[in-house]
């Protein structure tokens, strides 16, 4: 259904034009708009795009309907039999996966390929499911029994982002399919490639015809998926903006839904801090996909006397070379808009400790040098706002009290973490900070599977995580049922 892509190193490679895959086939949208998928590293456009309509949600739906029909009354280790297989498929195309990813998402090979296995990873917790899942049951009172059952929604969709084309639909996927429901699928439009491999993976896996869609295309297809009357359920990864626009218009069609959105997150670094590891994790952190992740390091707040921990990330940040320690940016619209909070911060005052702006990279893509910007203060917009790039922002305050008052004041709850060697003072971070995801001395604190992945404050709109667990449950719904077969002798009230 879907050729194999053949790049295996950095230069240009094109590939075939995105289109829909719904029923088990490929489609042409029905949209006129048409755009280009960009290789970020090169500038160049490696595909197109053609957006879809709300027409091609209704027919993704319909068809969706028909094969839950069968789909549903599978057992579930039967469904888990399929993620089975298509996990076996993925570590067997793990190369052309990475290679995939790095060319229209701009990461390097091995940012790529670390994705490629974090997605593989959120498939094997879906195979084992059917253990997790498993129904409860007990004797409630002599002769009644009360069971939970978890039982698909019916037809759900998702909307995933650009920055990790391959991983975020896979953290949706494999509860939505094992819990019995269809999936309806629109990844992002600058990056709709990975998508229709992991169709054609699920595919060859024997997944039926229907049960994953893909539609391309924009706000329109968006919007058409939060309205649509039979679309049970709704997923959403993306900016906050439109993650809170999102919820609200899913949720008043009566859907249940959960919109992650975006990030601020702070390290907290205490003079106690071992200096190697801090260096080497605030690096990876604020530079380490572009910056363009939701849990990258953004503020770096520095209590007390640190320079020698700042000077030690600053050193080695300037040894980073672009294209091989850090690859572009998605788009000349971010170089733009990156650039932009590094001159109005200096403007305001800041000192621009290490410079990206202007930064060559080895060919003509997207490129912007890791930045650290001093003396921050926490009104203005680098200090407050979700840049998206590999800018750090360096805040210094005298005590851990104050610290904290500017971790909590700001709107976002994503990720915190604390760089300290005193167990005290991380259980006191832990305690104190306003974020879902934490951290001690790690600057990426994504739980790893089986815990789920979900912020706070306005990272998220909904309840619960959307991976893990809480995964499962958002893709189901509960029935309980309370059985008696025969009269017994000594009576209560349930009987």
């Amino acid at each position: 259904m879907i050729p194999a892509f053949n790049a295996r190193s950095n230069d240009f490679a094109s590939y075939i034009a995105a289109d829909n895959v719904i029923g088990g086939r490929v489609v042409k949208p029905s949209g006129s708009e048409t755009h280009d998928v960009v290789n970020p590293r090169h500038g160049k456009a490696m595909s197109t795009v053609t957006f879809g309509t709300a027409v091609d949600v209704d027919t993704a739906v319909k068809n969706a309907e028909k094969a839950f029909a069968d789909w549903s009354t599978w057992p579930i280790r039967e469904r888990a039999q399929i993620l089975y297989k298509a996990r076996d498929i993925m570590l067997r195309d793990v190369e052309e996966l990475a290679w995939l990813v790095s060319h229209e998402n701009g990461k390097s090979y091995g940012e790529a390929k670390a994705e490629v296995l974090k997605g593989i990873e959120c498939l094997e917790y879906g195979c084992s499911l059917p253990n997790l899942a498993a129904n409860e049951s007990l004797e409630v009172s002599r002769g009644v029994t009360c069971e939970m059952r978890y039982e698909p929604m019916g037809v759900v969709a998702g909307v995933t982002p650009f920055n990790f084309p391959f991983m975020v639909p896979l953290w949706m996927l494999p509860q939505a399919l094992v819990g019995g429901n269809a999936f309806i699928l629109k990844p992002s439009e600058v990056v709709p490639l990975s998508a229709l491999k992991i169709a054609a993976i699920f595919q060859e896996a024997g997944l039926p015809d229907g049960i994953l869609n893909i539609v391309q295309g924009g706000q329109e297809v968006v919007e058409a998926l939060c309205d649509h009357p039979d679309i049970k359920a709704f997923g959403f990864v993306g900016s906050t903006r439109v993650a809170k626009l999102v919820y609200g218009r899913a949720s008043t069609s009566g859907k249940r839904a959960l919109a992650l959105g975006g990030a601020k997150n702070h390290l907290i670094v205490v003079p106690d801090a071992d200096v190697e590891l801090t260096t080497e994790n605030v690096v990876a952190s604020f530079s380490g996909c572009a910056g363009q992740r939701c849990m990258a390091a953004s503020v770096l707040i520095a209590v007390g006397e640190v320079d020698h921990i700042i000077d030690a990330v600053a050193a080695k940040t300037q040894k980073m070379v672009l294209g091989e320690h850090m690859g572009p940016v998605i788009t000349q619209a971010a170089v733009e808009r990156i650039t932009r909070y590094i001159d109005e911060a200096e403007k305001g005052g800041a000192t621009v400790l290490v410079d990206g702006r202007g930064a060559a990279g080895p060919t003509d893509g997207y490129w912007v040098g890791p930045t650290l910007l001093d003396h921050v203060t926490p009104d203005m917009p680098a200090g407050c706002e979700e840049i998206f790039g590999p800018v750090l922002s360096i805040v210094r305050v005298d005590t851990l009290e104050q610290a904290f008052s500017i971790e909590n004041g700001n709107p976002y709850g994503n990720a915190a973490a604390i760089y300290t060697t005193s167990g005290h003072v991380a259980k006191v971070a832990m305690e104190r900070t306003s974020a879902g995801m934490c951290g001690v001395n790690i600057g990426v604190p994504v739980p790893r599977e089986p815990f789920g992945f979900g912020g706070w404050n306005d990272s998220k709109f909904g309840h619960g995580n959307i991976t893990g667990w809480d995964g499962f449950r958002f893709w189901t719904r509960p029935r309980k049922v309370t059985s008696k077969w025969a009269l017994q002798k000594d009576w209560n009230w349930m009987a």
